[in-house]
């Protein structure tokens, strides 16, 4: 394949950038652990400190701030492609609001975590159906009648979530608004989700080629034999699932699946199947480096790792908008 050249280097140094945010992750903190000890407590050594530290700790969280920065990205990129809008992300069609209306609904009521979480996925899964639903209707689905859809049900959402914080009591208030502002603190199961994240790029990659043309246009791809019903269907499905897991895992996170994916392309074009196994190395990276240093530059206090990306994501994404001024 003749990309194969030119991408390489490209994708060699972020699968080396994602082991080294790992590794970061993996030995800064208030127990600074050296990496000879990192890798002894991967490899088990239960005898000492650093090593329970490793891997009942910081190993689940840094799993799952990698998982859910992947499955942003690669969102991301889909929904670009299915909207055709470059400012389309994961969260655009009101996914992520459903998931906050169950996870702030079971924290209202004082559930269990794990019933949260469940609560969270319940709705994305909802607030998912009910765009589809009502986008599809009568059988016609365009790309600004889905995003209109999912702008509605994103705004009733952000009003039941605005009502739940004002009938919260003060105990609960602050777990519920870094559940909002993304919190990794609490993920303890974080391997379901990246198994899904790898089964998801696998899904979507032998569409690479079919997405390529679908970005061109519709009538572009029907002319050369897309079938684009079933190609939307498909990005749309993956895309929900891989933006409601990411949500339930560690809560709304912003700006990784918008920015990554551009600035993938900044670096090696707007190939898909490049860009997607990319965009799922960087987007993981980022949010990793971002969680770690959210729970160590005030340490011990922590900050909700969405206010880093926020941080970072805006003055990148304006830098992308002067570099394209069209």
């Amino acid at each position: 394949m003749r990309i194969v050249p030119r991408v390489l280097p490209v994708l060699t140094v972020l699968a080396l950038a994602a082991c080294g945010s790992l590794v970061f992750a993996l030995s800064a903190g208030d127990l600074h652990i050296s990496f000879p000890d990192v890798v002894a407590g991967l490899l088990g050594d239960g005898d000492s400190l650093p090593g329970g530290v490793v891997r009942e700790l910081r190993l689940p969280r840094a799993v799952a701030v990698f998982a859910c920065g992947g499955l942003l990205a690669i969102a991301g990129a889909l929904m670009q492609v299915l909207l055709r809008n470059p400012l389309a992300d994961p969260y655009v069609l009101g996914i992520s609001g459903g998931a906050a209306v169950g996870a702030l609904g079971a924290m209202l009521f004082g559930l269990a975590p794990w019933l949260v979480d469940l609560a969270a996925f319940a709705g994305a899964l909802g607030a998912m159906l009910l765009v589809f639903g009502l986008a599809h209707g009568d059988g016609s689905w365009t790309q600004t009648r889905l995003l209109l859809t999912g702008v509605i049900v994103a705004a009733g959402c952000g009003a039941a979530v605005t009502l739940m914080l004002s009938l919260a009591t003060d105990t609960r208030l602050q777990s519920m608004l870094f559940w909002l502002m993304g919190d990794a603190s609490g993920a303890s199961r974080p391997w379901p989700a990246l198994v899904l994240m790898v089964v998801g790029l696998v899904a979507v990659l032998p569409f690479a080629r079919d997405l390529n043309v679908l970005a061109r246009g519709e009538l572009s791809a029907r002319a050369l034999g897309v079938r684009v019903e079933r190609l939307r269907y498909l990005l749309y499905l993956v895309a929900s699932l891989l933006t409601a897991t990411a949500v339930t895992l560690v809560g709304s996170v912003g700006f990784v699946g918008l920015i990554v994916p551009h600035l993938v392309r900044f670096a090696i074009g707007n190939d898909q199947r490049v860009l997607l196994p990319a965009s799922m190395l960087a987007g993981g990276t980022l949010l990793t480096v971002a969680d770690t240093a959210a729970r160590t530059v005030i340490a011990p206090m922590q900050l909700p790792v969405g206010v880093l990306t926020a941080l970072i994501g805006v003055p990148v994404f304006l830098f992308l908008l002067s570099r394209h001024p069209r």
